[in-house]
C-alpha cells in the first residue's frame, strides 16, 4: 500500500514541477546561492511579479 501512495506521491510533484507549482522554491533556492543581500520576494510579490513579465511578455505556451 505505501508503493502506492509514494508512487500517486510522485506523479503529484511532477504534475507540479510540469505546471509550475513549485516555482516560487526553485527563486527560493536559486537566491541564496546567488548570495543577494536584499531580502527575497514574498510568495505573493513573486507569483505577481511572474504573471505581470508573462503578461507583458508573451511567448508560445501550451494554454
Amino acid at each position: 500500500m505505501s508503493a502506492i501512495v509514494e508512487g500517486l506521491r510522485g506523479v503529484a510533484r511532477y504534475l507540479g514541477g510540469v505546471m509550475g507549482a513549485d516555482a516560487y522554491q526553485k527563486y527560493l533556492e536559486h537566491y541564496a546561492a546567488a548570495g543577494h543581500r536584499s531580502p527575497p520576494l514574498t510568495e505573493r510579490e513573486f507569483w505577481r511579479d511572474r504573471t505581470d513579465r508573462q503578461d507583458s511578455n508573451p511567448q508560445g505556451r501550451c494554454c
